[in-house]
């Protein structure tokens, strides 16, 4: 199993948006089994999905991954494929208490690890949503995960914060490869909800001139995400945009996804 995690230390990017979108192309599309796991206290993942019906809801929840040895009850013979597609939901206040529980938190990625490694034969890949706070569930995220993808905004504040992302004292994903987890590789930062003003195509330049080695590189430029309705009512419905039935939603979706199919050839999921 491979694990990614989606983390950017900024909130209102869409992350979650891709999180669950990424879930729906590689279970529904490429065939693979796919947990998520929800450590995001504002709960989108787990409210988008849920809404869907699409996904087996586990009862273990988010938090209690962290907080103890879990693990999910295996099916029956003949519900063998109901955890194909399983989630495990977030519990916004039992997630938000971990950051202050200090003395805990080398045994919250303890646990986390633990858990993975039991699952590691039952699922294929495991996608992760982390809040966009730098604090113990992104850390104990990083610390286990095979690799990173960072959903930005092109705007000023998003882009100063990718030496953030990387150069963080003790979350930065260059100071968690080389001092804990050096199996951790960054598939690439995915600017979304791009939109073809002046503003944004000037960002995306500086983005490209600073950052380039980091950006997601494709047949034609870079990867990225276009601004769409078709997105977030997709997510308001809890469906697969490729579900929408309009022009537009089509449209969008062959954009999006060869993006989400070079995301997946990165993960090299076996």
């Amino acid at each position: 199993m491979k694990t990614l995690v989606l983390a950017n230390q900024k909130g209102g990017v869409g992350k979650s948006a891709v999180a669950v979108q990424l879930a729906y192309y590689l279970h529904l599309q490429a065939g693979y089994r796919v947990l998520v796991i929800d450590f995001d206290h504002q709960r989108n993942t787990t409210k988008t999905l849920k809404t869907g019906g699409i996904i087996t809801v586990s009862d273990v929840m988010a938090s209690d991954v962290l907080n103890e040895q879990k693990v999910i009850p295996t099916p029956g013979e003949e519900d063998v494929s109901a955890n194909d597609f399983l989630l495990l939901s977030a519990d916004n206040e039992s997630l938000m208490k971990m950051e202050r529980q200090a003395d805990k938190h080398n045994l919250f990625a303890t646990n986390l690890h633990g858990f993975l490694a039991a699952h590691n034969d039952q699922f294929d890949v495991c996608i992760i949503d982390t809040n966009p706070n730098p604090d113990i569930r992104q850390l104990a995220s990083l610390v286990v995960a095979d690799y990173v993808l960072s959903p930005i905004q092109l705007n000023q504040e998003a882009i100063d914060g990718i030496g953030d992302l990387l150069n963080h004292p003790t979350i930065g994903i260059r100071k968690i490869k080389e001092a804990i987890n050096p199996k951790l590789e960054l598939i690439g930062i995915l600017p979304n909800l791009v939109e073809p003003t002046p503003f944004q195509k000037e960002n995306f330049r500086d983005l490209s001139e600073h950052f380039g080695k980091l950006l997601i590189n494709m047949d034609k430029g870079y990867a990225l995400i276009k601004k769409t309705t078709a997105i977030p009512e997709a997510q308001a419905a809890g469906i697969p945009m490729w579900d929408i039935k309009k022009t537009s939603a089509r449209t969008a979706w062959r954009q999006i996804q060869p993006v989400f199919k070079i995301i997946t050839q990165r993960m090299e999921i076996s």
